[in-house]
């Protein structure tokens, strides 16, 4: 057994009061303060915004923002990477991985393979961010400020680890938001110099249009791991605590139908019916007219009556 797969090995419970649940804790799951500066210092930042103050146009960058980067995570990072739901092209594949790591939550080989562990093991003493298993808290952001899970997971990402580009891309993940974040500061700059009656400047759109919108992203993002195992309904009946949750599919343009995903991971289609918002579907959606992306998967027929019996029964 290799030092990596003894990494990944579940731990005894001592006990250890943790969110809603008890849980263990090893050494290297305890709180890692030098390691997680950068994570909490966009949250520190974000309290700037009483010195910088608010305008419109910072706000809708900041919205913007959200809204492009949370697509990227959703569609690139989680169904793509992740669940290969969908083809697309090598070129518009760096695209969506560029965009989805300017979201500062690591680099996109680091983020599917974590991901498709919690798929291996969902709400089992082996998931990594199992509410039901270890607490609130750590579900949603408790097992991403430790050293325990720093590493990626290059055995269940081999697919996607023989490009190089995105090899690149995930070893030297903070270039992108370093660079989202300098972008967002000189464009406060021109603003400011050439259409001051806007009322931003550079460190207002710097704070609002990438701090405050990172940390939204972040927990808008999180809110899947937690949130959607302990609140919502269950369409389909499965060994997890996976929910549909309205609120939470808008927040984070579609994920929020997470018991439909768990019982068909493979489909990029998250909503299953028309009345399930699911804006990430629907981008693709229209991506796939141009050629752009192709070969979406969808929810088979047999899936769709076996909701249906349920619900009539």
């Amino acid at each position: 057994m290799t030092q990596e797969q003894v990494q990944f090995l579940p731990t005894p419970n001592d006990g250890t009061v943790s969110g809603f649940v008890k849980t263990g804790r090893r050494p290297d799951e305890h709180f890692d303060f030098v390691g997680s500066l950068a994570f909490l210092s966009v949250h520190f930042f974000c309290l700037t915004i009483f010195f910088t103050g608010v305008s419109f146009v910072a706000l809708t960058v900041g919205f913007l923002l959200y809204v492009i980067r949370m697509w990227a995570i959703t569609a690139g990072f989680h169904r793509y990477f992740a669940h290969r739901s969908f083809q697309t092209s090598r070129v518009f594949q760096f695209i969506m991985a560029f965009i989805g790591t300017t979201s500062a939550q690591l680099g996109p080989l680091w983020w599917a393979g974590h991901h498709r562990h919690h798929h291996r093991f969902s709400d089992m003493e082996e998931d990594l961010h199992s509410p039901v298993r270890r607490g609130f808290w750590w579900s949603h952001c408790g097992w991403i400020v430790c050293k325990r899970y720093g590493a990626t997971r290059f055995d269940l990402m081999r697919d996607f680890a023989s490009f190089r580009e995105l090899r690149w891309l995930n070893k030297y993940n903070i270039v992108a938001p370093i660079l989202l974040a300098t972008g967002t500061f000189f464009l406060g700059v021109v603003l400011n110099r050439f259409f001051p009656s806007l009322g931003t400047s550079g460190l207002q759109m710097l704070v609002v249009g990438f701090f405050v919108s990172t940390v939204f992203l972040y927990h808008g993002t999180f809110s899947i791991n937690s949130l959607s195992h302990l609140f919502g309904s269950k369409r389909f009946d499965l060994k997890d605590e996976s929910r549909n949750n309205f609120w939470l599919a808008l927040i984070t343009l579609g994920e929020g139908w997470h018991n439909n995903h768990h019982r068909y991971p493979q489909s990029e289609r998250q909503g299953f019916y028309w009345w399930e918002i699911d804006i990430s579907h629907q981008i693709l959606r229209f991506l796939s007219l141009f050629g752009i992306v192709w070969g979406l998967k969808t929810p088979p027929k047999f899936l769709l009556d076996e909701a249906r019996a349920k619900k009539s029964s």
